[in-house]
C-alpha cells in the first residue's frame, strides 16, 4: 500500500513538474526570452516526442534566435518518420524560406500538398498552417485538394477569407454563397461577412460582383434564396424599387403566401423616407394580403404617410378612412392597432379627445393579453394627458408599470409617470420615478431621464420657486398637444425674463426643436449655434452640435459645416449618445463606404 501511494505521488510530482516546465517555456516564449524558451523546450521535446506544440515550439525558438541549422537538423529528422504529421514539411519549407531557399521551400510545401493525397482528412491542417505564414495560394490549394478528394468537407469559409485577404472579390463571394447554399452556416453570419466588402453605392466594384454572382447563381440554380439575397443586396444599395421587385417574385413563388418580407421592406422604405416605393410597397400588400391584420397594418401605414404634410382636406379625407375601417374590422382584440391609431388621429390631428378616450376604454373591455392591455392603456394615458386630466392618466401608467416591471413597456411607462408629473408641476415625484430609469436597459428610456432628471434638479436648486421650470413644464405640455406656436411663446419668455438662469440651454433647444417643425430653419440655427457658444460645457451641447449637423445635412444642404458640428461630437463628446451617428454621419460626408 506504502509502495502504492509512493508510485501516485511520484506521478502527481512529474505532472506538475512537466506543467511548470510548460508553463514557462511558453511564458518565456511570449517574453521575447527565447534564450530561455529554447532550454525547456528542448526538455519538453526530449520528454513527449510524439507532441507537435512541443516540437513547433521548439522550431519556432531555433527561429527566432536565427538557429536555422539546428531547425533543419531537427526538422529533417521529424519528416523522416513516414506517419510524420505534414504541417512538419511546411515548418521545414518555412525555415528555408526565413533563409531565402525558395526553391527547397518550394519542395517541402508541395510535400506537404502531397499528404492531403494520401488523406484528405489533413486539408484543414496543412490549409490553416499555410495560411499561418500568409502563404495563401498554398493554402487555396489545400484546402481545394481536400474538398474535391473528399466532398463531404467544407472549407468554403476558409477559402473566402483567403479570396478576400488576396482581392480575389468574386471568388471570396461564390465561397460565402457556397456556404449559405450549402446550409453549412446561417445566412445571417455569411451576409455580415459579405457586408464589410460592399457599401450604399450601387457603382462600387465589389457591388456590381456581387449582383453578378448573384445572378450566375440564379442561372445555373433557379431558387428563392437568390431572389432574396439580391433583395439583400437592393436594400444595401437604397434600391427599393430594385427589392420590391425581387420581393413580389419571392412573394408569388412561395407556398405560405406571407408578407412578412414585404412588410419588413416597406417598414425600411418608409424609415428612409422613400415615401413614393414605401405607397407601392403598402398598397401592393393590401391589395393581395389574405391575412387581415396584414392588410390593416398596410393601410394605417398609408395613412401615416398621408399625415406627413396633412391639410384639412386631407384630415377629413383620413377621417373618413378610419371611419370605413372601423365598419370593416370593428372593435375586436385582433384589430387593437386601429383603435389606437384611430385615437391618436382623434386627439392629436383633431383636437377630440373626449371620444378618443370613450374609443380605448371601449376596447379595454374587450378580452386581450397583457401586453395587449399595457398598449392600450398607454394609449389612452397618453391621450388623457393631452386632455390634461393628469390623475386618470397617471392611474393607467402606474397600472402598466406594475404589471410590467421589468419589461422596456414598464420602463416606457414609469417615464411617462414622470413626465406627467412634470407637466403638473409635481416635481419632486419626477425625480424620484426618474431616478430609477436612469438605469434602464433602454438606452433611449435611460437618456431621456437623464436629460429631465437633469432639467428639474439643476433649475430647483437655482431657483426655490421654480417659476421658469413650471414654464418650461408649460411649454413642453403646449409641444405634447402639437400647440407648437403657443409653446415658442412661453419658452421665449423664459428666454426674455430668465437670462443667464441655468434653464435658458433648455428653452433654447427646446425652441429651436419646435421652430424646425414649423420649418423656420434660420431661428432654428440661432438657437442650436447659440448653445454650442455660450454653453459648450453644458449637457445640451452634444443635442446641439448633432441638431446642427442634421440640420446642415438635410435641409440647409451645406454638408462641410454639417461635418464640422459631427467633428465636435467625435472628439469632445465620445459619451454622448449622438456619437454612434455622428460617427457614421461624417464617414459619409467624408466619402467613406459606410457598411
Amino acid at each position: 500500500m506504502r509502495y502504492f501511494l509512493f508510485l501516485i505521488s511520484c506521478f502527481f510530482l512529474l505532472t506538475y513538474a512537466h506543467a511548470q516546465e510548460d508553463f514557462l517555456a511558453k511564458q518565456y516564449f511570449n517574453d521575447g526570452d527565447y534564450e530561455k524558451a529554447v532550454v525547456f523546450y528542448e526538455k519538453l521535446v526530449e520528454q513527449n516526442p510524439r507532441r507537435t506544440d512541443y516540437s513547433e515550439g521548439l522550431v519556432a525558438c531555433y527561429q527566432q534566435l536565427e538557429r536555422y541549422e539546428d531547425a533543419e537538423n531537427f526538422l529533417l529528422e521529424k519528416i523522416a518518420d513516414p506517419y510524420v504529421f505534414p504541417t512538419f514539411f511546411i515548418e521545414l519549407g518555412y525555415n528555408y524560406t526565413l533563409q531565402n531557399q525558395s526553391d527547397r521551400a518550394t519542395e517541402y510545401y508541395d510535400q506537404a500538398i502531397l499528404k492531403i493525397d494520401e488523406n484528405p482528412n489533413y486539408g484543414y491542417s496543412v490549409g490553416y498552417r499555410f495560411q499561418k505564414y500568409a502563404l495563401l495560394d498554398y493554402a487555396v490549394k489545400a484546402y481545394s485538394n481536400a474538398m474535391a478528394l473528399k466532398p463531404e468537407l467544407n472549407y468554403d469559409f476558409q477559402l473566402a477569407r483567403i479570396y478576400g485577404e488576396q482581392g480575389d472579390i468574386e471568388k471570396m463571394y461564390q465561397s460565402y454563397l457556397n456556404l449559405i447554399w450549402q446550409g453549412r452556416t446561417s445566412r445571417a453570419n455569411v451576409l455580415r461577412n459579405i457586408d464589410d466588402f460592399i457599401s450604399e453605392d450601387p457603382a462600387d466594384s465589389n457591388n456590381v460582383l456581387l449582383r453578378k454572382v448573384l445572378l450566375q447563381n440564379a442561372q445555373k440554380n433557379p431558387d428563392l434564396l437568390w431572389n432574396e439575397l439580391l433583395s439583400w443586396l437592393f436594400i444595401q444599395q437604397k434600391q427599393y424599387s430594385s427589392a420590391f421587385n425581387q420581393e413580389k417574385a419571392i412573394y408569388k413563388r412561395s407556398e405560405d403566401g406571407a408578407m412578412d418580407r414585404l412588410e419588413n421592406l416597406g417598414q425600411i422604405t418608409l424609415e428612409d423616407n422613400d415615401l413614393e416605393n414605401a405607397i407601392a410597397i403598402f398598397e401592393y400588400i393590401v391589395e393581395n394580403a389574405m391575412e387581415p391584420r396584414t392588410k390593416l397594418n398596410a393601410e394605417l401605414n398609408l395613412i401615416d404617410i398621408e399625415l406627413m404634410n396633412p391639410t384639412e382636406k386631407t384630415l377629413d379625407a383620413v377621417e373618413k378612412k378610419f371611419q370605413d375601417l372601423e365598419a370593416e374590422y370593428g372593435n375586436e382584440s385582433r384589430t387593437l392597432q386601429l383603435q389606437i391609431a384611430y385615437a391618436n388621429f382623434l386627439t392629436f390631428r383633431r383636437e377630440r379627445p373626449e371620444p378618443a378616450i370613450t374609443l380605448l376604454k371601449e376596447s379595454l373591455e374587450l378580452p386581450m393579453t397583457r401586453i395587449a392591455v399595457a398598449y392600450v392603456k398607454l394609449a389612452l394615458g397618453d391621450i388623457l394627458v393631452y386632455d390634461q386630466k393628469f390623475n386618470q392618466a397617471l392611474i393607467n401608467f402606474t397600472q402598466v408599470q406594475k404589471s410590467l416591471k421589468n419589461d422596456v413597456l414598464g420602463q416606457n411607462a414609469r417615464f411617462k409617470v414622470a413626465q406627467t408629473s412634470f407637466y403638473k408641476g409635481d416635481f419632486d415625484w419626477a425625480l424620484t420615478q426618474l431616478k430609477v430609469l436612469r438605469s434602464s436597459t433602454s438606452q433611449l428610456i435611460a437618456n431621456d431621464a437623464m436629460q429631465l432628471s437633469l432639467l428639474i434638479s439643476d433649475n430647483s436648486l437655482e431657483d426655490s420657486t421654480q417659476t421658469a421650470l413650471k414654464k418650461y413644464a408649460r411649454a413642453d405640455l403646449l409641444a405634447y398637444q402639437n400647440k407648437n406656436t403657443e409653446a415658442i411663446e412661453v419658452l421665449e419668455d423664459i428666454l426674455q425674463n430668465h437670462k443667464g438662469e441655468k434653464i435658458e440651454d433648455e428653452a433654447l433647444l427646446k425652441q429651436a426643436e419646435l421652430l424646425e417643425e414649423q420649418k423656420d430653419y434660420e431661428a432654428a440655427e440661432f438657437n442650436y449655434k447659440k448653445i454650442v457658444e455660450f454653453y459648450s460645457d453644458g449637457i445640451l451641447a452634444d443635442d446641439a452640435h448633432f441638431a446642427l449637423g442634421e440640420l446642415y445635412r438635410n435641409i440647409l444642404n451645406e454638408p462641410e459645416k454639417a461635418k464640422a458640428n459631427y467633428e465636435k461630437i467625435i472628439y469632445n463628446y465620445q459619451d454622448s449618445y449622438y456619437f454612434p451617428q455622428a460617427r457614421k454621419n461624417f464617414r459619409r460626408l467624408r466619402g467613406d463606404a459606410i457598411n
